[in-house]
């Protein structure tokens, strides 16, 4: 049995986490400002749980840490701003509530936590490293943990999520070696599955869908992506924090299939049994990188675990989900 904290937990990642994780005997603790999320029927049947508890706290204000205790054993930081259109919409939200945050989650879990055996892990992203590839035209392929991160245009407001997750996996690295406590870091690639947000690639694509919006437009349908189903992805997540192996690394979480926006819409043409009679192929947003496909070779080494649910195994249970839970009007 242990005492877990996930901050963000009412969001995606969360949820689906703080579900697998109270399935055992484990004391689950999630913290949110429901800034994004919101406690539909999914998150309210996982807090009728006895060993699940909420507490909503805006973890930009230092004080609020105080209000979460301790001796927490393992410490899963996924709180932020996420969302594409938002990293457009306010930039200096993104990077500065994200930026406070991880820093107060480090000073607190290092000071307030008082468990010296605890283990915090930060969910970055693969956008991390995104800006190599843009400014240099290229990237290794599939592209491993060390290569260069940089942000290619700091003009560019989707640069953004990108910035504050680079500084957070600079916070992280450096704050456990000045001050010896045990962490790992994630980047996750496109995880999907059910509860999303309806403000993602597949849900507004789902939504088109439903719609029969004819044209039907596909941004960057020639771009790649890596899809990871959500309940693999929590699978590994867990393999990270877990294992002393992963001490002070860093892991991609994705699977080994690169996918065409294209081929991905298909795939959800298929499921929900209609197609438009044409296609508007557009551009993808500024930024937005052309492909991504990650190592994983470097987490099945130290934890085992690979992705095991396909795309279009995953794409199912998605749409069946959101076609029971409509996005409200």
């Amino acid at each position: 049995m242990s005492k877990i904290l996930i901050t963000g937990g009412t969001g995606f990642i969360g949820y689906h986490l703080a579900k697998k994780l109270s399935e055992g005997k484990n004391e689950v603790v999630l913290v949110d400002n429901l800034f994004r999320s919101k406690i539909d029927r999914d998150m309210k049947e996982l807090l009728n749980k006895p060993n699940i508890k909420l507490i909503q706290a805006d973890l930009g204000n230092r004080g609020a840490w105080d209000s979460l205790g301790g001796g927490y054993d393992y410490v899963y930081h996924l709180a932020g701003i996420n969302g594409t259109r938002l990293f457009y919409e306010i930039p200096f939200e993104v990077l500065s509530i994200g930026i406070t945050i991880t820093f107060y989650a480090i000073k607190w879990f290092r000071t307030l936590n008082n468990n010296p055996k605890a283990k915090i892990l930060y969910t970055s992203s693969n956008e991390a490293y995104a800006g190599a590839l843009e400014a240099f035209g290229k990237l290794p392929l599939p592209t491993p943990e060390n290569v260069p991160l940089i942000i290619a245009d700091p003009y560019n407001p989707r640069w953004s999520y990108a910035g504050q997750k680079l500084i957070g996996e600079l916070l992280f690295i450096h704050g456990s070696k000045a001050h010896n406590f045990r962490m790992s870091i994630v980047r996750p690639h496109n995880f999907y599955g059910p509860r999303e947000g309806y403000e993602h690639v597949i849900p507004e694509i789902i939504e088109r869908v439903k719609k029969q919006v004819d044209p039907f437009p596909i941004y960057g349908a020639g771009d790649t992506r890596s899809f990871c189903y959500i309940d693999d992805a929590v699978d590994a997540i867990i393999a990270v924090m877990e294992s002393t192996k992963t001490d002070g690394g860093t892991y991609h979480i994705g699977t080994k299939e690169e996918t065409k926006i294209e081929h991905l819409i298909e795939q959800i043409f298929k499921i929900m049994k209609w197609k438009p009679l044409k296609l508007d192929i557009k551009n993808s947003p500024s930024g937005s990188v052309k492909r991504r496909l990650p190592d994983v070779s470097k987490i099945k080494r130290d934890t085992g675990w690979q992705a095991n649910v396909n795309l279009s195994e995953g794409l199912k249970k998605m749409i069946e989900w959101y076609e029971s839970n409509p996005r409200k009007k």
